[in-house]
């Protein structure tokens, strides 16, 4: 079991102080609803790791522990050993004693996109909604943020959180959560910051997420949206009729003017485009950290210009809007 202890001492000094009555109920039963086989072994390995204190932690950089050489070379073999079966690692990279975790995505040229135009984070406290393994939790701590929380159902990444967690140490302020934006009470209107990065498409009533974000917001915070965008006009939609570039769970594609039209509807105000960027290969492709199939596989191998299925490839765009 994860102990979210420190977690609810900093609550009861917030604005979140009226969802302790909940919270601690809903995170003991999450192990249970994601009634995953593997939990118990992924809490095993988390229980293993060294006893190590890091001669450093920069999360201004990068996620970086440690420092080449302060680990023998069987030390870091077997701290291989212990994170390879956290596989797959979609988030990141994270720099352990040297070790190079290559994930999936190249986060952090994401995270430069975002980081770019957004409101400074100094101080503020902030909700990652559908934060994977937390990659982006520690870049908002090393940008000043002084209290991230994650929110993710997938257990899987909920231990590789803990596992950089483990080393990263229990006083940095971002915690991921194993439960998803539904178990927020309604209209918390607290968080100065809420990002959502590359969840809006994944949900059927893509409004009511953007309705549910605003209620997560003091008035006057910010949303920090990324999402899949297609071009086209206001009121022009992509609706894959079984996959997207070989995701399943894909129901809804906007156009910039239509996502922008979505958030005014939504209640927010002042909804600006930070950046349109095509996703590349080299941005999300596959490693010995990720060996499943990733984005070249999912372009037409004739025309790279379009899915497998003959959808435009995936171009994302990032928003930010405020809660008036």
């Amino acid at each position: 079991m994860i102990d979210y202890t420190p977690l609810y001492a900093q609550l009861e000094q917030l604005p979140l102080v009226g969802w302790l009555s909940q919270l601690p109920g809903q995170v003991a039963a999450a192990p249970e609803e994601g009634k995953h086989g593997r939990f118990p072994h992924w809490s095993t390995l988390l229980s293993n790791l060294p006893q190590i204190t890091p001669s450093q932690v920069n999360l201004g950089n990068g996620v970086i522990v440690g420092q080449p050489g302060e680990l023998l070379p069987e030390q870091l073999a077997g701290l291989v050993d212990q994170l390879k079966p956290l596989h797959p690692w979609r988030k990141g990279p994270f720099h352990l004693f040297g070790l190079h975790l290559d994930t999936e995505w190249r986060s952090d040229w994401k995270w430069e996109r975002v980081q770019a135009g957004i409101e400074a984070l100094d101080g503020r406290l902030i909700l990652d909604v559908g934060c994977g393994n937390g990659y982006y939790g520690w870049r908002m701590v090393g940008a000043g943020a002084k209290l991230v929380i994650g929110l993710d159902p997938f257990l899987l990444y909920v231990a590789q959180f803990q596992a950089i967690r483990h080393f990263v140490g229990e006083a940095v302020p971002n915690f991921v959560l194993p439960l998803g934006i539904e178990a927020l009470p309604e209209n918390l209107a607290a968080f100065d910051t809420v990002f959502s990065m590359g969840v809006l498409y994944h949900r059927r009533d893509p409004l009511t997420h953007l309705q549910t974000l605003l209620g997560c917001l003091r008035p006057g915070g910010q949303l920090v949206l990324e999402t899949l965008i297609v071009e086209g006009a206001e009121g022009e939609v992509l609706v894959p009729q079984d996959r997207y570039a070989q995701m399943r769970n894909v129901y809804a594609i906007p156009s910039v003017p239509t996502l922008l039209s979505w958030l005014r509807q939504a209640g927010f105000a002042q909804a600006t485009v930070l950046d349109v960027t095509p996703t590349t290969v080299q941005e999300q492709r596959s490693t010995e950290w990720m060996t499943f199939q990733s984005l070249p596989d999912f372009l037409d191998k004739a025309d790279a210009s379009r899915t497998v299925e003959g959808y435009p490839a995936p171009v994302r765009a990032v928003v930010v809007a405020q809660r008036p």
